[in-house]
């Protein structure tokens, strides 16, 4: 079986570097563009079942996706971003200048923090892997499944599938990461794969 894993488009606030979370900020211009790239790039691709975050921007980046395809698209929100509670909306500066606790050079420390009113990125890993369970029951070990979700699941996918915290990447919007279970071993085949000019 393969997992064709996309982050979402841009967005307004991705270009402003602030962090989403839960909150629901659609596609701008830009995240548009870059999901018709990446439409165009995953064309040819065999796609046997389809879901993604039930938030917009990861909903319409995987309807571009799919484009004409006969797949109906199933919105979970456990592949939702994880949840940033009072960091919703700031960028990475202004959550340094209210939380000095926080490492400033590494902004993927966020993993090891858990900001007032979010969650431990343990227990986005639990969710992910529940949603992971649900997506691979629907398709056959030969078939493949599109996931439209965000940098955060995505860091969890690297854990639940391959028991790997350490590996230093940040999810580009708009790119696409692989996994094939092979045998009930899953191994990554591409890691944020990008269509799009950076």
């Amino acid at each position: 079986m393969q997992l064709i894993c996309v982050r979402h488009g841009r967005t307004a606030w991705n270009a402003g570097k602030r962090f989403q979370g839960h909150a629901d900020v659609p596609l701008d211009d830009e995240g548009r563009a870059q999901a018709t790239a990446l439409a165009a790039l995953l064309r040819d691709e065999r796609i046997d079942a389809a879901v993604s975050s039930d938030l917009s921007r990861a909903a319409e980046t995987a309807r571009i996706v799919l484009g004409s395809r006969d797949v109906a698209l199933r919105l979970d929100r456990d592949w939702r971003e994880m949840q940033f509670g009072e960091w919703e909306g700031l960028t990475w500066e202004q959550i340094v200048a209210a939380n000095p606790q926080v490492d400033a050079n590494n902004e993927m420390s966020v993993k090891s923090y858990t900001p007032g009113g979010g969650e431990p990125f343990d227990a986005l890993c639990e969710r992910v892997e529940r949603a992971v369970a649900r997506i691979t029951g629907e398709v056959a070990d030969d078939g493949v499944a599109l996931v439209a979700t965000h940098a955060g699941p995505l860091h969890a996918l690297l854990r639940v599938l391959l028991g790997d915290t350490e590996l230093k990447v940040r999810f580009v919007t708009a790119s696409v990461t692989r996994f094939r279970r092979t045998n009930g071993v899953w191994t990554l085949t591409r890691l944020n794969q990008t269509a799009h000019a950076l």
